[in-house]
């Protein structure tokens, strides 16, 4: 049997399941839902099954109680296959007045015109992501997201990480697939990022809805947008790009194609953060292109470890969506939200990161030292801003709890500044 790698999901599935009904887990194809998820239930329902599926179906829509039934807590896998089934979970929630009753995973989001309740209150959704470093063993792990927030003054230097830039770069091409981990050479683990892309293209975007879509057009679309990734650039200009590269694609086409990328959770774009430090013309709310996972953009791109290497300022692009993918799956467990800065100024910080309670910190992110610099002093120019607009009573905010640079580096150490350099490689 394979190996299990605990997610830091499961802890917070088990916590739950202790006082809610039913727990949805969301996320993309093939980031272990259905895996977890059988650590934590005693019997299961698999829609996909292909000797069942039929079966399963009709139930589902003659008597959909009927699939509710089994030791608990039960997995239904893939339950929007069978929308009907969300309406039964929510009725047997309120009927047995229990908890820890069902575990539902799902690869896209459902229509809600084909439910009859939210199920708020009953059904809580986890989203979970593709591996973290730390979860696939590569991070050592050794500094704590979450302690440094408990004890900003935490002592950091002098520890060190083992990935260099070249395992970097090669973890952000394989991804955080769990079946990748299991291939004996690395070719192997290339080709599942490659694998999912084909499948997304050529079945996930139709099967969706119905709706019969492009593969090439998708191809195209995910090719420009990759291109792209970790910038502000527009809409419009992928566009554009799409139809000088690629052949033409209209407006609505794009946007069409966007939200069914979002519903598959492909595209994980890092919205704009709030507070208005400056005057509301001088802020930018729109929001970076990026993925669920950094291997979709090198997929998108049929780009090769080595290829990254000669080309370090993209390499730099990608490290940044590989790290705001393992900063959201350390916070999650206290409400994390990844958030970034921009304004008309100029100033620009890569990661706001807010936690549920309202702490925050206030983090860039750069694969080399060499840009050390200049990420410290973005964020220093921010800390001040907050603390000038507050002093002034323009805003009502508290302070960061710290501010650091994630980096592909080796050590981690604090600057004569206060800012802290930490290599991705040592954060879990």
């Amino acid at each position: 049997m394979k190996k299990y790698l605990k997610r830091y999901l499961d802890a917070e599935l088990e916590e739950l399941l202790e006082y809610m009904g039913a727990v949805l887990i969301i996320g993309p194809k093939w980031c272990g839902k259905t895996t977890t998820a059988k650590q934590h239930s005693k019997s299961i329902v698999q829609l996909q099954d292909p000797t069942n599926s039929n079966n399963y179906l009709k139930l589902a829509k003659l008597n959909p109680l009927l699939l509710l039934d089994g030791e608990k807590p039960r997995l239904i896998d893939e339950w929007q296959m069978a929308p009907e089934l969300w309406d039964a979970v929510r009725y047997s929630v309120d009927e047995s007045d229990d908890d820890g009753l069902y575990i539902l995973t799902g690869s896209t989001v459902v229509d809600n015109s084909k439910i009859m309740h939210s199920g708020a209150g009953r059904i809580h959704r986890l989203l979970m992501r593709p591996m973290s470093l730390y979860e696939s063993g590569e991070s050592n792990g050794k500094i704590n997201l979450m302690d440094l927030f408990d004890n900003p003054d935490l002592e950091i230097t002098g520890i060190f990480s083992e990935l260099t830039v070249p395992d970097l770069i090669f973890a952000m091409c394989r991804g955080g697939w769990p079946e990748s981990l299991n291939k004996k050479t690395k070719k192997q683990q290339l080709m599942i990022a490659r694998s999912y892309l084909d499948i997304l293209t050529q079945v996930d975007v139709s099967s969706i809805d119905g709706v019969k879509r492009n593969p090439d057009k998708v191809k195209a679309l995910l090719k420009s947008y990759s291109r792209n990734i970790s910038s502000f650039v527009k809409n419009t200009t992928i566009i554009g790009d799409i139809q000088e590269h690629h052949g033409t694609m209209s407006e609505k086409t794009y946007y069409d194609y966007i939200n069914v990328l979002k519903q598959l959770f492909v595209i994980d774009e890092t919205v704009a953060w709030g507070p208005k430090i400056r005057s509301k013309t001088a802020m930018r709310n729109s929001s970076k292109k990026s993925f669920i996972d950094p291997s979709i953009a090198v997929a998108s791109l049929e780009l090769t470890p080595e290829e990254l290497l000669y080309n370090l300022e993209f390499a730099g692009q990608i490290f940044e969506n590989l790290c705001i993918r393992d900063i959201n799956v350390y916070s999650a467990c206290r409400g994390g939200k990844v958030l970034q800065y921009h304004d008309q100024d100029g100033l620009e910080v890569d990661c706001v990161l807010v936690m549920g309670n309202g702490d925050y910190a206030l983090m860039e992110i750069k694969l080399g030292s060499d840009e050390e610099d200049d990420a410290a002093s973005n964020l220093l120019k921010l800390n001040d801003l907050i603390c000038e607009r507050k002093k002034s009573g323009e805003i009502n905010i508290p302070e960061p709890k710290f501010l650091a640079i994630i980096t592909g580096g080796e050590m981690a150490y604090v600057r004569e500044d206060g800012v802290k350099v930490i290599p991705i490689g040592c954060l879990s």
